[in-house]
């Protein structure tokens, strides 16, 4: 039954103490628009970022922590991980310019070139070009 159903989209949802360095790293960076803003104060609670047909959102922990019946102990503080694929590896490395790089760029046995980064919230972000 489960082969039936038909998945449209998914989105990757990230954490973060706090967001808005993050939304200006996708949005500066990488092209990405801001589709949602929930402010909390002036700081934003939560972001849906768009690019074409794609999106990343996140959440601060706070927003978490006032949802109801969500605590911020059940998301996990660690880092998340992203692989993006990108047309252009060296359009992306200086678009990434100042940023820490965590896997410096590399020749896989797969055929693709990959670079891994930090973003601001401390999720790791690996760029890939394919063959």
């Amino acid at each position: 039954m489960s082969s039936q159903v038909k998945v449209q989209k998914i989105t990757a949802l990230l954490f973060a103490e706090q967001i808005e360095p993050s939304v200006s790293f996708w949005v500066e960076r990488l092209g990405f628009t801001k589709a949602i803003e929930v402010p909390d104060g002036d700081k934003l609670a939560f972001v849906a970022l768009k690019k074409d047909n794609l999106e990343l959102m996140y959440q601060t922990f706070k927003s978490v922590d006032d949802d109801a019946g969500t605590r911020v102990e059940s998301v996990r503080k660690g880092p998340s991980f992203l692989y993006v694929d990108v047309e252009d590896i060296q359009k992306l490395i200086a678009a990434m310019n100042g940023v820490e790089v965590t896997m410096p760029l590399r020749d896989t046995f797969y055929g693709a070139k990959e670079i891994a980064v930090k973003e601001p919230a401390g999720h790791i972000v690996t760029f890939a070009q394919q063959g």
